[in-house]
């Protein structure tokens, strides 16, 4: 994960904030393939990432694995969520709302789409589902940096 979120240039921590955000089904290779089944449109991997992000993300990074590889391949599934933060981050304006930190938009945008987290930059105050999905990015937080710390990366600071 550290290497991945090295790799793209983003945040550690912001990476290992929304894998824990992200952890709220199993992520089975046998169960994510019923899943599909029952629900083509299901989000894959364990950072659980749509078909169309993922294809933005193989087109703009030369990836050739394909989208139901995430479900297989837990390594491949976090660079994937890895670079489509970096993507993100490129799209966020420099300047933005003192409300919310970088990472905290930037986990918004992962969550509700590059235009909602543009917007929400600006100050348009997010709806329900997405203020959930923050406060659970902020509970996270501090569990992310400890499984970090226990990985040899205690200089992760927890701001930000």
């Amino acid at each position: 994960m550290v290497r991945s979120a090295d790799e793209a240039a983003v945040s550690p921590l912001l990476v290992m904030t929304v894998l824990h955000n992200e952890a709220y089904k199993p992520h089975h290779p046998l169960l994510e393939r019923l899943w599909q089944w029952w629900k083509p449109g299901a989000a894959f991997g364990v950072a659980n990432m749509h078909r169309a992000t993922f294809e933005r993300v193989r087109r703009t990074h030369g990836l050739s694995e394909r989208w139901q590889d995430l479900r297989d391949d837990p390594t491949f599934a976090i660079h994937a969520a890895a670079l489509h933060l970096k993507d993100l981050d490129r799209s966020l304006p420099k300047r933005h709302v003192r409300r919310y930190t970088r990472d905290e938009l930037l986990a918004l945008g992962y969550n509700a789409g590059e235009r909602n987290m543009q917007a929400f930059a600006r100050g348009v105050p997010p709806g329900p589902l997405a203020r959930s999905y923050l406060r659970r990015f902020r509970a996270y937080r501090s569990r992310a940096a400890e499984a970090l710390a226990d990985c040899g990366r205690p200089g992760e600071a927890v701001t930000g």
